[in-house]
């Protein structure tokens, strides 16, 4: 459902980007079953092409420095959401405290059911970017991804996938499921960067 009637004030529209309508609400898409989650045998790995690769619980993950954020989602399908307030853990702190070797230039993110997508290094380092656990204020229903998700807001919404149980540095940008099944390996909302077919060949490289 479209807010604001047919046009939106000028301050709103600046922040939906082409192609994109404002909704009430947040839609629940997903691939595969909804995880079952146990917290005893949980846990979330940093590794790769890093100094110090590491293992932690979900308690331990959660204790190394909540910060909050607020930022846009702008989902592939359409729609988008204003003002989404999250709580996690920023990327940057899990980098820094895995130490990058300088070839690893890229990050593949691993979550349940053997999904993974793919991000430049350089991304990811956005101060906005999180593994989250709340939303506004609450901890994240199922559906949208508990008992972790990534966030990263200046891309469309796929890359910020559900039940994220690792991240893997390289240096070679690997596509991740939906890149492999038509969806653009770069993904900027404000550039309309949908689908492959839009790409071109700095595609692969492009930070």
């Amino acid at each position: 459902m479209k807010l604001f009637g047919p046009r939106y004030p000028p301050e709103i529209a600046a922040r939906v980007p082409p192609g994109q309508r404002l909704v009430k609400g947040w839609p629940v898409l997903q691939y595969g079953p909804i995880p079952r989650f146990d917290e005893a045998s949980w846990d979330f790995k940093v590794f790769g092409l890093v100094e110090s690769p590491y293992t932690l619980s979900y308690a331990e993950l959660k204790a190394l420095g909540p910060a909050t954020i607020r930022a846009d989602m702008h989902c592939v399908t359409g729609w988008t959401t204003l003002d989404n307030d999250w709580l996690g853990i920023p990327f940057s702190l899990l980098a820094g405290r895995a130490g990058p070797k300088p070839e690893a230039q890229w990050i593949i993110t691993h979550y349940e059911h053997g999904y993974t997508s793919n991000l430049s290094l350089s991304a990811m380092m956005d101060e906005d970017v999180l593994v989250a656990w709340a939303h506004h204020g609450e901890p994240l229903e199922p559906q949208h991804g508990f008992p972790l998700r990534l966030v990263v807001p200046k891309r469309y919404a796929w890359k910020s996938a559900k039940w994220l149980r690792g991240l893997e540095f390289t240096d070679r940008n690997s596509r991740g499921f939906w890149e492999l099944r038509g969806y653009h390996t770069h993904a900027d909302p404000w550039g309309e960067e949908r689908y492959s077919y839009d790409e071109t060949k700095e595609s692969e490289t492009q930070p």
